[in-house]
C-alpha cells in the first residue's frame, strides 16, 4: 500500500492506494500537518504519484462537481460495515439522511446505533459520503474529520441543514 498526500481546502488529505491503484483509505487532517498524518499512520511508503487519479477526483469535487466519484475503491471492514458503506454511497450529492433513514435503507430497522458505528468506521471519507449523515433532528453529529469539516462539506454541496447555523 502506498500513501499520497493530496491538497484540499480542508488541509492535507492522506490517500492510501493498493497495488492496483484502488483507494483503500482517505484520512482527513483534523488540524494535522501532512508530516504528522504520515507519522500517525506509521510512516508508510510515500508515493504522491500513486494517487494522482484520486487527487484529480478530489480537485473536481472541491471545484463543485456534483456527480459521483469515478474511482475504484475497496474499503476493508466487516460484512455489516461494507453493507452500510455501500448504502452511504447511495446518499445523493446535496442531500442528507439521518442514521435512522440509513438503517432502514440498509434493511436494519432499529439498528441505528450499529449503523452509526459503521458510519464512524468509514475508512474512505468524502468518497463514501459519511458527512451526509445527520441526526434525526437535523443536527450535525460526529464526523471523523471534525464537525467544522462536516459543515464545510455539506455547505459545499448545498446540503447544510438550517438548524446548524452559518458556515462560520
Amino acid at each position: 500500500m502506498k500513501a499520497s498526500v493530496l491538497e484540499s481546502p480542508l488541509g492535507p488529505l492522506l490517500a492510501f492506494t493498493d497495488e492496483r491503484g484502488r483507494l483503500c483509505r482517505l484520512d482527513l487532517p483534523r488540524g494535522r500537518t501532512a508530516e504528522r498524518m504520515l507519522t500517525d499512520a506509521g510512516d508508510p511508503a510515500r508515493d504522491d504519484r500513486a494517487a494522482a487519479h484520486v487527487a484529480r477526483a478530489m480537485e473536481r469535487y472541491f471545484g463543485g462537481h456534483r456527480g459521483p466519484f469515478d474511482l475504484d475503491f475497496t474499503p476493508e471492514g466487516t460484512p455489516f460495515q461494507v453493507l452500510v458503506w455501500r448504502m452511504l454511497s447511495k446518499v445523493p450529492y446535496g442531500e442528507t439522511w439521518s442514521y435512522g433513514q440509513l438503517a432502514r435503507r440498509a434493511r436494519r430497522t432499529g439498528a441505528s446505533r450499529a449503523v452509526g458505528g459503521a458510519v464512524g468506521a468509514n475508512p474512505i471519507a468524502i468518497v463514501i459520503p459519511c458527512h451526509r449523515i445527520i441526526g434525526s433532528d437535523g443536527t450535525l453529529t460526529g464526523f471523523g474529520g471534525g464537525l467544522d469539516a462536516k459543515r464545510f462539506l455539506l455547505g459545499l454541496e448545498g446540503a447544510l441543514p438550517e438548524t446548524t447555523g452559518s458556515l462560520f
